[in-house]
């Protein structure tokens, strides 16, 4: 069970990384959607857990790989934000939601003339 200031600190980081990958990191997401829909946060603030989703999902595998590549440049920019907030700036890691891919799938597999449209 989060306790309210990791949810605070949670909504902020996940606010601030969003604001980055518009601003700041728009050569690390390179023509992709990148969403950030979930922040876990420890206990202690040192970690933090980041769930993105990226359209299209095709993209995903070279996206995470350079989410990776630069986390110490999104987490310096993190640190810029709430520097004063926090005294440790948390160590940052991505992980890929494809929640929304799955529900796709759903969709297709439910309905099978809107996954092909020439079949009537």
């Amino acid at each position: 069970m989060e306790t309210t200031r990791q949810q605070k600190i949670a909504r902020q980081i996940q606010r601030d990384i969003a604001e980055i990958f518009q601003k700041e990191g728009r050569d690390i997401v390179r023509g992709t959607l990148v969403t950030v829909t979930e922040v876990r946060v420890s206990p202690d603030f040192n970690y933090a857990k980041i769930y993105v989703s990226i359209f299209p999902f095709d993209k995903a595998p070279e996206t995470m790989a350079a989410l990776d590549q630069h986390n110490r440049f999104i987490r310096g920019e993190l640190g810029r934000r709430i520097g004063t907030q926090l005294r440790v700036v948390p160590e940052l890691q991505f992980f890929l939601d494809d929640s929304l891919e799955y529900i796709e799938h759903l969709e297709q597999a439910m309905n099978p003339t809107k996954a092909n449209p020439q079949q009537k």
